[in-house]
């Protein structure tokens, strides 16, 4: 008998102890967010293919076959010592890659700001302190 509850225990809770989004997990599985939410959620009214599954399981940091192996009822396989840790470490950097990225967004955007306001200079606290030098002058 197949469990997609438990499918879906698997996902939600890898996800939130990544942490990753649904937006992350399908363009690291290549797995549609529609389809994605259908298993997040068990809804699926049609039967997913193992490659579906070994896909997001990829995606996760897991053995390819370990949902199969939740969706079945069997025990899941470990991925065996270093390979888990370097499935983990590589997951890391990735979010690390994507934490740089949308800290290097936000500081533009805060650059933009400050520039749209009449702050020319990055650090608007020196902004404030000379021209308040200059109205006291």
């Amino acid at each position: 008998m197949e469990d997609w509850q438990a499918v879906a225990n698997a996902v939600n809770g890898r996800m939130a102890e990544l942490p990753m989004t649904q937006q992350e997990l399908a363009e690291r599985s290549k797995v549609s967010v529609a389809t994605l939410r259908e298993l997040q959620y068990a809804t699926a009214t049609r039967k997913r293919s193992a490659r579906t599954l070994a896909a997001i399981s990829q995606a996760l940091g897991w053995p390819d076959d370990y949902l199969r192996a939740v969706l079945t009822g069997a025990m899941p396989p470990t991925g065996g010592g270093d390979t888990g840790r370097a499935d983990r470490s590589s997951l890391v950097l990735a979010r690390l890659d994507q934490l740089h990225a949308e800290v290097r967004r936000l500081a533009d955007a805060v650059e933009r700001i400050a520039v749209d306001v009449g702050h020319d200079d990055k650090d608007t606290s020196s902004g404030r302190a000379s021209e308040r030098r200059r109205s006291a002058g």
